[in-house]
C-alpha cells in the first residue's frame, strides 16, 4: 500500500483522495482500511460517505463491509468537516424557507459572506447557522452543526441548501459533485443577447493576474470543465433579462462565462459590468445608468429555485425565492426605461 493519499481539487467542498492499493495487501475492510490513511476522518463519516456512495473503488461505489484487495484504486469524496469548532456563533438575523431534522434552506441576502475567510472571519451565514443550530434542541442523535453544501457570492443573493448532519451532507453534496441538483438564476446582463436561448460551454479556471477572478477559457485548454445554458426573458434594448440553468458549478461560473460572450451582469464591478457597456453617449442616459447602479449596487444575479433529492425521503423537491427588493426595483426601471424607447420608435 502506498501510505499517500493524494489531495485534488476536483470540486469545491470536497475532500478527494486517491489511494493505490499495494501489491501485498491482505484483504481487509473498507472503512478500517482508510481510518489508519487518512488523517482527522472518523469512522462513522467514512461510514456515512460509502452510504451515500462516495467511497468508489475502481470507479464504482462500494459499501462499508467492501474488502480491499491488492491494487484496487479507491477515490473517497468527502464533504468539508460541517462545522468549525473556531467559528463564533453570532445571533445574525437569517430568512429561512424551509427547515427540517436533514437540511435547511436559506433565502441569503445580497452583501452577506456566506464562509468565515481572511478578511470575513466574523459576520458570515455560517457564523449566523452556528448560532441558530446552538438554540435547537437537540438530542444525542440530532447534533445539529452547520454543513455548507455549495456557495453563492457575496454580492449573490438567493437559495443556499445546508445540511444538519452527516449522512445528508454527504447525500447531498454527492448530488452537486455529480451535477443533479437542479439550478435556476436570474441574471440582468449588459447587451442586447441575439439568441432566446443558448448554452456556454468553456472551461473556467483561475485568472494568473488576479487571483479574486475566474476566466473562461475553450473547452480543450485547461481549467474545469463548466456548461451554462441561458434562455432570454425580456429585453431592455440595451440589457436583457435572462434564466441561467447551471449544468456544473464552478466559482463564478456565471459571472465569467456571461462577460466572455460579451454580456457581463449588469453592476458587476469584478467582471466589467460596472460601467455603460451598450446604449447611447449622452449625459441623461449615463445619470440614468447611474441612478441604476445606485438601485442596485452590487451584480444582478439571483439564485432563484434549487431542486434536489431529499436525502430521507429519497424524494424531489424544490424551492423558489422572489427576486429581492434591489432587483425587483432596478428592473422596474429598466421596463419603464424600455417602454419610452418603444413608444418614441412607434
Amino acid at each position: 500500500m502506498s501510505d499517500e493519499a493524494n489531495k485534488s481539487e476536483q470540486e469545491e467542498f470536497f475532500e478527494h483522495y486517491r489511494i493505490t492499493v499495494d501489491a501485498g495487501q491482505i484483504p481487509v475492510r473498507i472503512d478500517k482500511f482508510l481510518l489508519n490513511r487518512i488523517e482527522n476522518v472518523s469512522r462513522n463519516k467514512l461510514q456515512n460517505a460509502a452510504k451515500s456512495g462516495c467511497i468508489l473503488v475502481n470507479e464504482k461505489a462500494v459499501k462499508n463491509n467492501y474488502k480491499v484487495k491488492p491494487n484496487d484504486l479507491i477515490l473517497i469524496l468527502l464533504p468539508q468537516p460541517p462545522r468549525d469548532k473556531e467559528v463564533k456563533a453570532e445571533n445574525i438575523p437569517i430568512n429561512i424557507v424551509y427547515e427540517d431534522d436533514q437540511l435547511l434552506i436559506v433565502n441569503k441576502e445580497a452583501g452577506m459572506v456566506v464562509h468565515p475567510a481572511y478578511g470575513n472571519f466574523t459576520g458570515t451565514l455560517v457564523n449566523a447557522l452556528v448560532y441558530h443550530f446552538d438554540q435547537l434542541p437537540a438530542d444525542k442523535n440530532n447534533d445539529y452543526r452547520a454543513g455548507l453544501v455549495h456557495r453563492i457570492d457575496k454580492d449573490t443573493s438567493g437559495l443556499l441548501l445546508i445540511a444538519k448532519e452527516d449522512f445528508s451532507l454527504s447525500f447531498l453534496a454527492k448530488q452537486f459533485f455529480d451535477h443533479s441538483i437542479s439550478r435556476l438564476y436570474t441574471a440582468l446582463v449588459w447587451g442586447d443577447v441575439l439568441a432566446d436561448e443558448g448554452s456556454i460551454v468553456k472551461n473556467v479556471l483561475r485568472d494568473p493576474k488576479d487571483r479574486r477572478k475566474m476566466i473562461s477559457v475553450a473547452a480543450t485548454e485547461d481549467g474545469k470543465h463548466a456548461i451554462t445554458h441561458y434562455k432570454v426573458l425580456e429585453r431592455f434594448h440595451y440589457c436583457t433579462l435572462l434564466e441561467c440553468k447551471l449544468e456544473t458549478g464552478r466559482t463564478h461560473q456565471i459571472r465569467t462565462h456571461l462577460a466572455s460572450i460579451g454580456h457581463p451582469l449588469f453592476n458587476d464591478e469584478t467582471y466589467g459590468g460596472a460601467r455603460i457597456i451598450s446604449g447611447p453617449s449622452f449625459t441623461k442616459y449615463k445619470q440614468y445608468i447611474d441612478n441604476c447602479f445606485k438601485l442596485i449596487p452590487r451584480q444582478a444575479l439571483h439564485a432563484r429555485t434549487l431542486g434536489f433529492i431529499h436525502p430521507e425521503t429519497k424524494k424531489e423537491v424544490h424551492f423558489t425565492s422572489d427576486l429581492p427588493a434591489d432587483f425587483s426595483a432596478v428592473l422596474e426601471k429598466w421596463r419603464a426605461y424600455s417602454k419610452q424607447l418603444h413608444d418614441f420608435d412607434s
